[in-house]
Order: structure tokens, then sequence, then C-alpha cells
């Protein structure tokens, strides 16, 4: 694979496809919803994720029908434990950010034309949470939601990175809408 098309950062660029890949942040229903019926090939997911979904038994309001392709091996996935780059170039990395969920994870975006971003997931759902270290009552582990945000937060401060907490409408004006890209 050409350097050139590495850097870029598109998955287009590199000879991807829009129906291969699949990543979630989380094995919430709002994240893996979409992937129904989608035919994707590859699936990323955070391996405590993974674990809860393919239990013998999932827990309660554990749903794995939405990743039943990849279950049934009807697609290749990939349980990632920790932190992850995608692409091999850093410009893409899978933060392992357990606490709402086992296999929570967040993402870290290198765009040429507006630096490192930091996309929360569901690590937290709103500003208040972020400023005040707030856990919704509906996480499963309290503990490693708050080592989380720490993580989340002193990268954000070393790397300099624009923060969107995805469920907060106030940051939706931080990237360009859909369809359009950031660069």
């Amino acid at each position: 694979m050409p350097r050139r098309r590495q850097r870029d950062g598109r998955l287009i660029n590199f000879g991807f496809g829009p129906r291969d890949f699949f990543g979630t942040f989380t094995l919430d229903r709002n994240w893996t919803g979409s992937s129904l019926g989608t035919g994707l090939e590859s699936l990323l997911i955070g391996k405590g994720d993974w674990d809860a979904l393919t239990a013998e038994k999932p827990a309660q309001g554990v749903n794995p029908a939405p990743v039943a392709h990849w279950i049934s091996g009807g697609g290749k996935s990939e349980a990632v434990p920790r932190d992850k780059d995608v692409f091999g170039d850093g410009t893409v990395v899978m933060l392992d950010m357990p606490g709402h969920t086992p296999g929570h994870h967040s993402l870290l975006v290198k765009l040429k034309s507006k630096g490192n971003v930091l996309l929360s997931g569901d690590l937290m759902h709103l500003k208040e949470n972020y400023d005040t270290n707030g856990v919704p009552s509906f996480n499963t582990n309290r503990a490693d939601t708050l080592a989380s945000l720490d993580r989340f937060k002193k990268m954000a401060t070393n790397l300099k990175a624009t923060v969107i907490i995805q469920h907060d409408p106030r940051d939706t004006g931080k990237l360009p809408a859909f369809p359009a890209a950031a660069n």
C-alpha cells in the first residue's frame, strides 16, 4: 500500500469501500443497531463487549442480534482488548475506555485541517458529565468509567485535542454535517 494513501486517512484511499468495515464504540444498540442488514465484512469491537455478546447466556440487556453476522462467522471480527491503531499510521486509534460497557472504546482521529480529535462514544453523554466526572447509573462499572474519564481528559490536554461528546448536541457543530467529511 503506497505511503501517500496511508496518510490520507480515508477508507476509500486504502482501497476499501463503505461496506468493508463496521466499527463500534460499544455493544449498545444505538451503536450496533446500524449494523443490521448491512452485509459488512469486518467488525472491530472491544473485547469486553465481544465477550458479553458471545457469552453462552448473555446478561440482561445484552442483545447479540445486531452482530449475529459476525458471531456466526459470516464476517471477520476482531475483539480489540486494548488500544488499536486501525490503519497502522496513527490516523485512527481505538482507545480502550471501559466503564460504560466492559469493552467500550473511544476514538482518536488525526485530521490534517483540525488536528487531533477525540470522539467520546458513550464514555460521557453530556459536557456536564465530562466537567464533573458524572457517571450514569446504567454504566457497567463506575470505577472503570472514572479511570477512563481521567485518561480521556489527560489525552485531550496532552494532545491539544478537540473533544467531541457525541451525545451532546452542543458538540455537533465541531465537525461538518454529513455527508461532508472532516479533513
